[in-house]
Parts: structure tokens; C-alpha cells; sequence
């Protein structure tokens, strides 16, 4: 069984009234009847230029955003039928890593406090095993335990990225939607930070729905690609299919804007 189940998935947003009071200007279909799976331990790539929906998307599944029509399905469980309580347990299973690791991360907050807030709300733990789990968790992305007593703003980027990574992790949750995680890091952070979320989906069984604009990177990370554009799936399938035959003239454009990749 697919882990995530996706059907016929749409956001509409309203644009608002018109300045002299003729009515609504209209709307923006920021996803458009969307429909795909994701297999148990797979990352599906993400792919397409700011605007195109994908990060409203992954906030949809997640249900950060509430959808106007389709089905979301978690192992078969509807997460659209969830009450609230239903929703707070299911979340456990489901989590975000955020593009930006400057906003993410609240400036007030010790390391210590940011990575054990999930942890706070859904685990009954003594502080001592909270901060050994916190210590747990800084060490499987590659930072010193010691972080724990230090600020957000103390850390560069890339260590604040791990801290969110680690946040993450906290529940064990079965599906990460990443949305743009390396996009405000330089290129070789970046790569340090792919290279770490490919070793922690093989160590946690870890499956991705990775958000990016680059085709190189989701071709390195991701088991399938989809390509979105204007709100739409145009083009969805295996890695080297997408790259190497894509159909889709968006796709081909996308390629051939990546020297490396042009076909």
C-alpha cells in the first residue's frame, strides 16, 4: 500500500473585491487537481519554478493549508475526515523541514527547547530523558550535544538546517515534506545537507516529498520526479526517465536552463 495517497487535490484562492466594488476580481488555482502516490521509503522530487504551487502543495498534504476539494490519504487513513484530536496524533507520523533555517527557528529559544517541542507535546518524558533524546537527535545530524544550551542565532545556516532536520526527526515520523531545505544555503552546504537527509532517510526509513526549483538536486535525491507547473502534475515519473526522455516542453525547458542536464 502506498504510504500517501493524493486524489484530484485543489487550492483555490479567492483574489478578493474589486477597488470599485464590481465584485471579485476572480481566483488563482495555486494547485489544480492534483493526484499522485508515494511508496513506503521512496522521495518523490518536486520540481518547478517559484509560483508553480509546490510549496502550497506540500502545506496541503500536511494540512498546514486546508484544501477546497480531493482526498489526502496517510496509510489509508483520511486525513481531511481527522477531527482535531484525530489530526494531533496523526501528525506524529508527518512533519515539515522549512526553507529558510534563519526564520524557522525561534530566536528566543534554546537548541535544547526548539528540537524537544514536539517531544513536549506529544511524549510523556522526564526532562532528563527529553534532553538525552535532544542530544540523541543533535548528534544524528552532525552536531556537538553541547548545542543544546546555545541560541539559533549562534549557528550558521547549514547547523541551523540540522537543528530544523532534528526537530523533525523527533517523533520518528514516517513522511518529511523538505520544502526547499537547501535553497538559501550555498551550494556546498547544500550539498552537506542532501547528502545528510539521504543518509538519515536510510537510518530512520524516512520518506520524502523533496520541494525544490533544482532539477540537479532532485535528480541526485529523489526515486521519482514531478514536474509542476502553473498548479498542475504535468509530467511524474521515474528519475532518469524524467531526465534523460522527458515529454513535457516545461520539463525540456527546466532541463535546458541546468547546462549539465540540457537535452
Amino acid at each position: 500500500m502506498a504510504l500517501l495517497e493524493i486524489g484530484n487535490l485543489t487550492k483555490i484562492f479567492p483574489l478578493g473585491e474589486s477597488a470599485f466594488g464590481g465584485g471579485a476580481k476572480g481566483e488563482v488555482r495555486a494547485v489544480d487537481d492534483v493526484s499522485f502516490t508515494i511508496e513506503p521509503g521512496e522521495t518523490l522530487g518536486l520540481v518547478g519554478e517559484s509560483g508553480s504551487g509546490k510549496s502550497t502543495l506540500g502545506r496541503l498534504i500536511l494540512r498546514l493549508i486546508e484544501p477546497t476539494s480531493g482526498s489526502i490519504l496517510l496509510q489509508g487513513r483520511d486525513l481531511l475526515a481527522a477531527d482535531r484530536s484525530q489530526l494531533r496524533r496523526l501528525r506524529r507520523d508527518m512533519q515539515i523541514i522549512f526553507q529558510d533555517p534563519f526564520g524557522s527557528l525561534d530566536p528566543r529559544m534554546k537548541v535544547e527547547d526548539v528540537v524537544a517541542e514536539p517531544l513536549i507535546i506529544h511524549e510523556r518524558m522526564s526532562a532528563a530523558s527529553r534532553r538525552a533524546k535532544v542530544a540523541e537527535l543533535l548528534n544524528s545530524v552532525g552536531l556537538d550535544p553541547s548545542a543544546i544550551h546555545r541560541f539559533p542565532h549562534e549557528f550558521s545556516g547549514g547547523q541551523r538546517q540540522r537543528i530544523g532536520i532534528a526537530r523533525a526527526l523527533a517523533l520518528r515520523p514516517k513522511f518529511i515534506v523538505a520544502d526547499e531545505p537547501v535553497s538559501a544555503l550555498d551550494v556546498s552546504v547544500g550539498a552537506q545537507i542532501v547528502n545528510l537527509m539521504a543518509r538519515l532517510q536510510r537510518e530512520f526509513g524516512l520518506t520524502y516529498l523533496f520541494i525544490s526549483h533544482s532539477m540537479p538536486v532532485v535528480r541526485y535525491l529523489a526515486t521519482r520526479i514531478a514536474v509542476m507547473y502553473h498548479g498542475r502534475i504535468v509530467e511524474i515519473g521515474a528519475t532518469e526517465q524524467v531526465v534523460e526522455s522527458p515529454h513535457h516542453a516545461y520539463t525540456k525547458s527546466l532541463l535546458n536552463a541546468t547546462p549539465e542536464l540540457a537535452v
